[in-house]
């Protein structure tokens, strides 16, 4: 059974948030990915869709996720269960922000809804009908 020390942990920064990966294939894990998402007071992730379900439990701070045009509220203790294929955005807290630990198969790839790039992607976001997987994924 691997053990994946603290030192070996894996830190991709976004424009709009720091993933800090603990487990994954390339950390000793075959089927799920296991991270932490760090979202600073009033930071909004991108639009965008996964083809997996994603889990996510809010450590602290809270955070809006609209799911296909419901907005769901979620704050310290909460998880939200992501549904596949369900386009998303992710709305920090104005004064807060947060921190939540994500989970997901590792398999998991990233698009574009409607295989449209936001104006504002970054270099490691998909483009137009590409599928990717996110580098704290791997």
């Amino acid at each position: 059974m691997p053990v994946i020390r603290s030192a070996d942990v894996r830190v991709t920064t976004t424009p709009n948030a720091v993933m800090t990966t603990y487990a994954s294939p390339t950390q000793g894990g075959s089927v799920a990915a296991l991270w932490r998402a760090d979202m600073g007071a009033a930071a909004v992730g991108p639009y965008h869709a996964f083809d997996a379900e994603q889990i996510w439990t809010v450590l602290t701070g809270a955070f809006v996720i609209d799911l296909a045009g419901e907005k769901l509220t979620v704050g310290a203790g909460d998880t939200v269960v992501v549904p596949a294929d369900l386009p998303r955005q992710v709305y920090a807290d104005a004064e807060t922000g947060f921190t939540a630990i994500v989970t997901a198969s590792a398999s998991a790839l990233a698009y574009n809804p409607n295989d449209i790039t936001p104006p504002d992607a970054c270099d490691i976001a998909p483009k137009e009908a590409a599928r990717v997987s996110p580098p704290w994924m791997a």
